[in-house]
């Protein structure tokens, strides 16, 4: 039985989330870049486990960690937000700084199709203080990770480059 937890921190976990990113990303139809995923464990994760509002949810099945989805709270002077204001139409910087960014969601191969990514989407985003959430994502309407975000109700805000930038509201908690 697959378990979804939420946690605030990455302790303990670096490997296996680098991992998962490996296995993820290396499939056929996405064919990472394998100095990209080496940069996701080595670089990108480390930096972005500190940021303020940092959660994410994993995915455990018999003790092995299947999947993950993460984000934080993003800011002007960050990387993302500050290529989204430099890119992204005018209509689309209201919605930038003091969102929830999204950042990436990997799920192990074997594991998908399952309903595990969108629970781990459900878990990340339940509960956050933030009235809207970002994410860029493949301008292919037909791979998983974006079939998934229109399911959940985000809507394609610009084209960037070969990105979609999508942003969903955030119900508030009262």
């Amino acid at each position: 039985m697959t378990r979804v937890e939420l946690r605030t921190d990455v302790d303990g976990l670096v490997d296996e989330l680098a991992d998962v990113d490996r296995e993820t990303f290396s499939a056929p139809g996405y064919d990472g870049d394998p100095d990209d995923i080496a940069r996701f464990r080595d670089e990108q994760l480390l930096k972005h486990a500190p940021r303020k509002g940092f959660r994410i949810a994993t995915a455990h099945d018999d003790g092995l960690l299947v999947g993950f989805a993460y984000g934080y709270t993003g800011e002007v002077g960050q990387w993302w937000t500050d290529r989204m204001l430099r890119l992204a139409p005018p209509d689309v910087h209201a919605w930038l700084g003091g969102h929830f960014e999204f950042v990436e969601i990997a799920l192990r191969p074997r594991w998908q199709g399952k309903g595990i990514g969108s629970a781990m989407h459900d878990c990340l985003l339940a509960g956050l203080p933030h009235d809207r959430a970002m994410l860029t994502t493949w301008q292919d309407e037909t791979r998983p990770a974006r079939v998934l975000y229109q399911r959940k109700g985000w809507r394609p805000l610009a084209d960037v480059e070969d990105s979609t930038v999508m942003g969903l509201r955030l119900p508030v908690p009262g």
